[in-house]
Formats: structure tokens, C-alpha cells, sequence
């Protein structure tokens, strides 16, 4: 089922965590002098929509990579249960179906201004487009609490863990009151990229959507 991985890919489409010198610092200082301080980074992350189906069943558990450089360069990666890839190159978004060998494009625009994806993707200037809050510890890490000032976006607020000065987790509500969960491992700060790293290539035979 890809209701999970297409879910995500559309709100990122319409819609960073530096190591602090005190790994327990609150929430907001950890996140402020990451966004300062990191330019790009890669990783691997986990994906789960909580929210249980009508027949009860927890929605399976998605996987992959991603690597970033803000503001707006992305790759996202799904490698289970499905395959799609989300990448944007700063003006760009697509989004490639690797089952359907299809890709759609549209204009980033100001699209990534109070979504999720600003948060990993965006400028450094993300007060402007969110009210951040302290949210305490859980799980073992710090939480703050990003609730976009913007009315005209999917989501109501969006969480984000952080320990050691890097981000664990994200969950992220919407105003149907679903529940999504991610989580990164392997998170590396400030990777070398190459110049061409976020130049999308379409696949051979792949139809292309202009949205």
C-alpha cells in the first residue's frame, strides 16, 4: 500500500540540528544551533503513519535514505516497502514512481515556506514561518513543538526530537488529526557533496507530469 509514501511526497510538493556542546540542552538551543551551523547533511530515516486504518491495522513501516542542502536541494529516498524517489534541485520538485516509471515535476516556489520540509530543507530565517516552543523531554531526547503561522497549510503542528544536537525524530499532525513518525539514523552534518548531486536525471522510457 502506498498511501504512506505518496502522503508524504504530496505535502512535502505542497507544503536542519547542529552537536551542541551540552548534549542536553533544551530543545530550541539545540535546534537554533543547528539551523546556524548546518548547511547539509544525509541519513537514513524510518516513516509510519500511527494513526490505525478503519480495519484496525497499523500502516507499515517505510524506509530509506535522504541528503540535503538547504535551502531547498533535496534527495529523498524510498527503498521499502516501495520505491520513489523526491528530489528537488532548489527550483524543482520530482517526484519519480519507479512501479508506474513516471515522474512529476512542479515549481518549489514557496511551497517548502511552512511545511515539514522547511524544517530538514529550508532557509536558516524558519521563525518566520513557525511559532517554536519547548516541548520537554520523551523518549530520551529533547521536543519542541514547530506550529506553522501560515493557515494555508495541511499540517497543525509538527514536532521534533533532538539528542546530542542532531534531530531523531519528527512527528508530524495534520488537521485531520493523523499522526506521521519519522526517524533518522545516521544523521551526518555538513557531508562533501558533489556539484551535480541534487541534478535530476529522468529515466529512460519514464512519462513525464508537468504539474
Amino acid at each position: 500500500m502506498k498511501f504512506t509514501t505518496y502522503r508524504f511526497a504530496a505535502l512535502i510538493a505542497t507544503t536542519a540540528f547542529a552537536l551542541s556542546a551540552n548534549a542536553g540542552a533544551a530543545a530550541l538551543d539545540q535546534f537554533k544551533s543547528f539551523v546556524a551551523s548546518t548547511k547539509s547533511a544525509k541519513g537514513e530515516f524510518t516513516q509510519q503513519q500511527l494513526t490505525k486504518s478503519k480495519s484496525g491495522k497499523a500502516a507499515p513501516v517505510s524506509s530509506g535514505t535522504f541528503v540535503f542542502a538547504r535551502p531547498g536541494k533535496f534527495i529523498w529516498t524510498y527503498q521499502k516497502p516501495y520505491e520513489q524517489l523526491l528530489q528537488a534541485d532548489g527550483e524543482t520538485l520530482y517526484i519519480y514512481d519507479k512501479d508506474l516509471n513516471q515522474v512529476s515535476t512542479r515549481k518549489l516556489g514557496n511551497a517548502l515556506g511552512s511545511s515539514p520540509a522547511a524544517i530538514l530543507f529550508g532557509s536558516n530565517d524558519l521563525e518566520k514561518n513557525f511559532t517554536l516552543s519547548e516541548a520537554g523531554e520523551r523518549d530520551g531526547a529533547e521536543w519542541l513543538t514547530a506550529v506553522p503561522k501560515s493557515k494555508d497549510t495541511t499540517f497543525e503542528q509538527i514536532g521534533i526530537g533532538l539528542k546530542g544536537g542532531v534531530p531523531v525524530a519528527m512527528e508530524l499532525k495534520d488537521q485531520f488529526g493523523q499522526v506521521s513518525l519519522l526517524k533518522f539514523t545516521n544523521f551526518q552534518r555538513n557531508p562533501a557533496l558533489g556539484a551535480q548531486q541534487f541534478t535530476f536525471s529522468v529515466p529512460k522510457g519514464a512519462d513525464v507530469v508537468n504539474q
